[in-house]
């Protein structure tokens, strides 16, 4: 008894038709998601590269001060004559006290802060779109 008054009360029960448009707007609201996900994405990494910039050029200028250019380049500039007699000697002294490291991880993080301000300009509208609530 139980048994056949169950089945007829589920199959008297109708399937509830969803609302139109409900698929549009799962969809719409998905993809809002991800633009605010990727906005959320790429603000992080273009705060991060803006901030990578000042702290790498001080690594930078520490290792200009402390490697001794300044030293070489004042007595070729103090003593001419000298300078262009010796000029291969003072090129590959200078060379080589280069802060290379320091170099290429300021230019690094320069290209990358540049590369992400040019995203952030050419997706402008999409940074106000993540803005709006």
């Amino acid at each position: 008894m139980k048994k056949q008054n169950l089945t007829e009360i589920l199959s008297s029960i109708r399937p509830v038709e969803p609302p139109a448009g409900l698929f549009d707007h799962i969809i719409l609201t998905i993809q809002k998601e991800q633009t605010k996900r990727a906005s959320l994405r790429f603000l992080s990494c273009l705060a991060v590269s803006l901030i990578a910039v000042p702290v790498s050029g001080a690594i930078l200028t520490s290792q200009i001060a402390n490697s001794g250019i300044y030293y070489f380049l004042s007595v070729a500039i103090n003593d001419l004559s000298t300078f262009f007699v010796l000029w291969q000697d003072f090129s590959l002294a200078l060379l080589e006290t280069l802060p290379l490291v320091g170099m290429m991880i300021f230019l690094t993080s320069l290209i990358i802060s540049i590369f992400t301000l040019k995203l952030f300009f050419y997706r402008k509208k999409l940074l106000l779109n993540y803005l709006k609530p």
